[in-house]
């Protein structure tokens, strides 16, 4: 259907409501002689009578009432769906979809999420836990949550969190057969829990730096998880030293569940950022949560 052809239903439409040339003018913002013109047309290419005038009033002809009947529904349809979209720019609603690893969840997101959802409740979060470096465009993600390093330079990205370490731990039980690990060579004659990431090539390379100088080693073990809380799991049980957040074992440590070893080893680093493509048209539920979850420092 031609614009022209939907302009001249809606102008139809309106008269045929209000049974009133000049309500309807008004309605449109239009004039009555521009309104009567345009009926005439929509009339004259349909070849059949809509309307019926007299003095005092305007009613539907049977063609015209058939019409009304057909159109009517569809369009206010319409106009009720262009209200709701209107309404998602204009209020905190609708579904947001975020990818992140499972500490980012646990470190950042929820803690704020459990603080901002309860006082919107028309506002959705499906959060996808993920190690990989998704392209949150071609997934038709909202976000991406990752650390400062591995964001791409396209993208916008918002601090949410501090910086963070890393810590390499170990179970009373594992160091009373082994001795400790002194530099991070020596892991190499260590039993390890690996983590496996999907876009880095398999297996994550334990990363440590001192004094200038960076090391990436290749740990081996029986083990190997995508995800932190089984490695750590496996790690208080005995089964080797695992590389982890070190928030993530403070209390472990505190309490001597784990012990920490190469901590001289482990510099912080760019803490969690959440991105988004530049081309963007955020909504106020993104806007709300991109707030919510703003590092002040």
């Amino acid at each position: 259907m031609a614009r022209a052809d939907l302009n001249d239903l809606l102008a139809f439409l309106a008269v045929a409501r209000e049974r009133s040339f000049t309500r309807a003018a008004a309605q449109l913002g239009v004039s009555q002689s521009a309104l009567s013109q345009t009926l005439g047309g929509l009339e004259a290419r349909l070849g059949l009578r809509l309307l019926t005038r007299t003095t005092r009033s305007v009613g539907t002809t049977e063609a015209g009432e058939r019409l009304l009947r057909a159109v009517g529904p569809a369009l206010d349809e319409i106009d009720a769906g262009l209200a709701a979209l209107n309404e998602l720019r204009e209020k905190p609603a609708g579904t947001i979809r975020i990818t992140a690893a499972d500490h980012a969840v646990n470190a950042v997101l929820w803690p704020a999420l459990a603080k901002l959802l309860p006082e919107y409740p028309d506002i959705k979060v499906e959060i996808i836990i993920d190690y990989g470096l998704t392209d949150i465009v071609a997934e038709r993600y909202d976000a991406g949550v990752r650390t400062g390093e591995l964001v791409a330079q396209d993208m916008i990205a918002v601090r949410i969190g501090p910086d963070l370490r890393t810590a390499v731990v170990g179970a009373p039980a594992y160091f009373a057969a082994h001795k400790r690990p002194r530099i991070p060579q020596d892991l190499t004659a260590h039993t390890c829990i690996n983590l496996r990431l999907p876009t880095r090539g398999g297996l994550y390379a334990w990363e440590f730096a001192k004094g200038g100088r960076d090391l990436r080693v290749r740990v081996e073990g029986q083990l190997t998880f995508n995800n932190t809380a089984h490695m750590l799991n496996a790690a208080r049980a005995g089964f080797g030293l695992a590389y982890v957040p070190e928030d993530t074992v403070q209390d472990d440590i505190a309490n001597g569940t784990l012990v920490r070893v190469l901590a001289d080893w482990c510099p912080s680093y760019a803490g969690y950022h959440l991105y988004y493509p530049s081309r963007r048209q955020p909504t106020p539920a993104f806007v709300l949560l991109v707030n919510a979850l703003k590092y002040a420092g």
